[in-house]
């Protein structure tokens, strides 16, 4: 049964009224963590630094910024490469900068009241265990002073996109993998996601992408940008790697309804192509790992010849935010960027 401190008594954050608003929707702060780990990072640890540092002061400039540090010494540094923006510094301990998927997800209630879902973590089915990631959620929810519900299965932020209408998009290969909650079955995952998330209907694609850590996470192959409107990746040529799983996903979101019976507007953009990491292995690089902040969206580029256009499309179809792109390959290696090292507080 689920578990709820200082929140409604209700089972489910769904009987209490709550739900996960849409990304866009206002946001009161956003959770990051400091990258700290040399035995991960290596010397990619000062290109990451960088990234995240330009990343944090375009999301800072329009909503606080919520910040995990391992030690006195990450806090003086991190202080240090914000000074100017409206930041907390949390000694919290976390294995990896990954917060999408190891912090709660934040929901808002019928009068506007918010909380927090805090789910199991297992290391993305056991592949990256890491001391202190499965902690991260309930110290985060206790740092925020926000009531909290503790849903007894494994979820990571980054395997669900919703539309704050109802709407959940996520990936088979993801959420029914035996690597996560074994002996459950697709419906089981469906009425969980919809007691956790306030949700009504759930949109299911296949597969993400090529050597993905995450076993396909959404939100790297479709993202809602607005109620009923989707954006995903076209191929960029012959030799993308992920040219037919691309197709594949196009053709699904054209045949969805979203919760209100609407079919989705669908726009593609080209994917970086195939982009290599220092070994020669094709990595999972998505122009769709953004975040969407009050004032920006913070856009991962690759250097590839695709960049300037995914920019300035992402851009329109975010009016009145300014669209940053920000070099993510050295992030990437660690496996992901942007959407993945934030999450949002809504206001």
């Amino acid at each position: 049964m689920t578990s709820v401190s200082r929140a409604p008594a209700a089972t489910t954050p769904r009987e209490a009224g709550f739900s996960q608003p849409a990304e866009w929707a206002l946001h009161e702060a956003c959770w990051i963590a400091w990258p700290s780990h040399e035995d991960l990072w290596g010397a990619g640890l000062e290109p990451v630094r960088d990234a995240w540092v330009e990343m944090a002061r375009a999301i800072g400039e329009g909503e606080r910024l919520e910040v995990l540090v391992p030690d006195a010494g990450g806090e003086s540094l991190a202080r240090e490469r914000l000074a100017g923006l409206d930041v907390r510094l949390h000694r919290i301990p976390f294995g990896d900068i990954w917060l999408r998927d190891t912090a709660p997800v934040f929901l808002t209630g019928p009068s506007g009241e918010r909380a927090c879902a805090c789910f199991e973590f297992n290391g993305w089915g056991e592949k990256y265990v890491l001391p202190h990631d499965a902690e991260v959620s309930a110290k985060v929810a206790a740092a925020s002073s926000l009531p909290t519900f503790r849903l007894p299965f494994i979820l990571e932020g980054g395997s669900v996109e919703t539309d704050g209408e109802g709407t959940c998009l996520t990936t088979r290969q993801c959420l029914l993998n035996p690597n996560r909650n074994p002996g459950m079955t697709a419906a089981d995952v469906e009425t969980s996601l919809r007691d956790a998330l306030g949700v009504e209907r759930i949109l299911w694609l296949g597969e993400g992408l090529r050597n993905d850590h995450t076993d396909g996470h959404i939100d790297t192959i479709a993202r809602f940008v607005a109620p009923a409107s989707v954006v995903c990746m076209r191929p960029s040529g012959p030799d993308d790697p992920n040219g037919s799983a691309l197709t594949r996903v196009e053709e699904a979101l054209r045949s969805f309804r979203d919760a209100g019976e609407r079919r989705l507007d669908v726009t593609t953009i080209p994917s970086p192509g195939r982009v290599l990491d220092p070994g020669g292995e094709v990595l999972p690089a998505s122009y769709l790992n953004f975040y969407v902040g009050n004032r920006a969206v913070v856009v991962p580029v690759f250097g590839v010849p695709t960049d300037a256009g995914a920019i300035a499309a992402i851009g329109r179809l975010f009016r009145g935010r300014k669209a940053v792109g920000v070099p993510a390959c050295d992030l990437l290696t660690g496996g992901g960027a942007f959407h993945c090292i934030t999450q949002q507080v809504p206001a």
